[in-house]
């Protein structure tokens, strides 16, 4: 197992599993029967997926072929789920709050899928927990398609490319950035500071010895601003989280609107879906009497480092940057703008690169250890908020069809807070787990992402018609 891949699996805490977990709703209805014959002809052909872990104090992890890999342990059906008076996605969000507070079972492979094959109005529900040891979301989505009618197989892999596969983190990044790092910290050692800002901020041409040491050289200056970075604002979605866990979500984006109200502003699809999901967040405390003006939270945000192509592979490589949420603006086009400015900083930052590098070291370290490390995460955000881009059609699973699909992301140490965005069959997908003790009622914050997004959309009907205002 990779070092950074170890680094997932020993973050576990009895508050926060490592688990993504994601539902699918399916029209019409689909068997258990059905379920697991797909499973066994499609999910299987990723050897991860017969593979468990076994651990060692000295070597790290390795992924073994579980000899006693059963489909039914990992393919299992549940009773229709009863209603007591609520909703169907009320009773649905209780039972997926449940299952992502109970850990997967260490002696087999690390995940599961449990189908209601009933919800009592004609359609199925696949809950999904897979342990973020496996894969990284980006890469789920390559498993998420290969499993669907007409989806791809993944590429046959040589054995020894499956057992041996070389550390991609040394390789491809860490040992080139570490030369160019030294070699920046050389020259602005020698007095050079001033002519390297002069070099970044300047339109002449560098030649490749200075371009190594202008990446040297930011490389450094990200790595003094995130261990400088001071801990986040104290709200009340921050504190020390429990075992308990309670989820919400929300489809009613259209994402032509959400693109429509992006060009006519100026900005990105991405830049409108947070700068709503902050509103949301502002709107909620200041519901609870909790004064929001001039407040910002963090959250870490997960940046993809691999070609897509290259997702069908598992494990995980991305790195995290963290993204300042301007909670505290009630204005939503400044809101916006803020966003928009602080997506734009980020870019072209080594940050993501150094937290994949933190993640790799934190593989190899004993777990106390670990989990110290990676407090610093949490100790500078409040939230972990990841944004996929899915399928532009709806797909097609077993002969039915998948109606919604929506996953939460996990949080890390101490953070009690997680938002997925997930764009899927012309719908923009706004999902929340919370601690149910530092935000008992997430369906609270998940039904102000509309109302905010409606704010931007009358602003931008109010413009001019006409213009080009993107």
């Amino acid at each position: 197992m990779s070092k950074v891949d170890t680094a997932w699996l020993r973050m576990d805490t009895e508050a926060n599993l490592m688990m993504i977990v994601g539902v699918w709703s399916i029209r019409p209805g689909i068997t258990l029967a059905a379920l697991r014959e797909r499973v066994a002809e499609r999910l299987l052909q990723y050897p991860r997926f017969r593979q468990k872990v076994v651990q060692d104090a000295f070597v790290g992890a390795e992924w073994v072929i579980d000899r006693e890999f059963d489909i039914a342990r990992h393919v299992v059906g549940e009773e229709p789920l009863p209603l007591r008076g609520q909703s169907l996605d009320d009773v649905l969000r209780e039972r997926v709050a449940e299952l992502c507070s109970q850990p997967l079972d260490p002696e087999h492979p690390l995940w599961q899928f449990q189908l209601i094959e009933d919800m009592g109005d004609g359609s199925s529900a696949m809950i999904a927990r897979i342990h973020h040891c496996i894969a990284d979301g980006i890469a789920l989505i390559a498993v998420m398609l290969s499993i669907t009618d007409g989806g791809q197989a993944p590429p046959r892999r040589a054995p020894r490319a499956e057992t041996h596969e070389p550390d991609w983190l040394l390789d491809a990044f860490l040992r080139p950035l570490s030369n160019m790092t030294v070699k920046a910290i050389g020259m602005t050692g020698k007095g050079m500071t001033f002519g390297l800002d002069r070099a970044m901020s300047g339109t002449t041409p560098m030649d490749s010895s200075l371009e190594m040491a202008r990446m040297g050289y930011q490389a450094v200056s990200d790595v003094a601003a995130f261990a400088l970075m001071p801990d986040d604002s104290p709200t009340r979605l921050k504190g020390k989280p429990g075992p308990k866990k309670t989820v919400a979500w929300d489809d009613r984006l259209a994402l032509d609107e959400v693109k429509a109200v992006g060009k006519a502003l100026g900005a990105s699809v991405n830049d409108v879906l947070l700068a709503c999901a902050a509103g949301a967040i502002g709107r909620y405390l200041a519901d609870k009497g909790e004064d929001p003006s001039g407040k910002e939270i963090r959250a870490m945000v997960p940046v993809n480092l691999r070609p897509l192509e290259q997702a069908w592979q598992l494990g995980n490589r991305f790195g995290l940057v963290p993204l300042v949420l301007p909670v505290g603006i009630a204005n939503p086009v400044e809101r916006l703008y803020a966003v928009r400015t602080r997506m734009r900083d980020l870019k072209g930052s080594f940050q993501p690169v150094m937290a994949f590098g933190l993640l790799s070291v934190a593989g190899l370290l004993i777990k106390p250890v670990q989990h110290a490390m990676l407090n610093l995460f949490a100790k500078k955000a409040t939230a972990v908020m990841t944004n996929v881009p899915g399928p532009t059609e709806a797909l097609k699973f077993c002969g039915s069809t998948v109606e919604k699909v929506m996953f939460w992301v996990p949080q890390s140490g101490d953070i009690g807070l997680g938002l997925s965005i997930l764009t899927y069959a012309g719908r923009v997908q706004f999902g929340l787990i919370t601690d149910a003790a530092l935000c008992p009622d997430p369906e609270a914050i998940v039904a102000n992402f509309a109302p905010e997004f409606e704010k931007l959309l009358l602003l931008s009907l109010m413009l001019p018609w006409g213009e080009d205002q993107g």
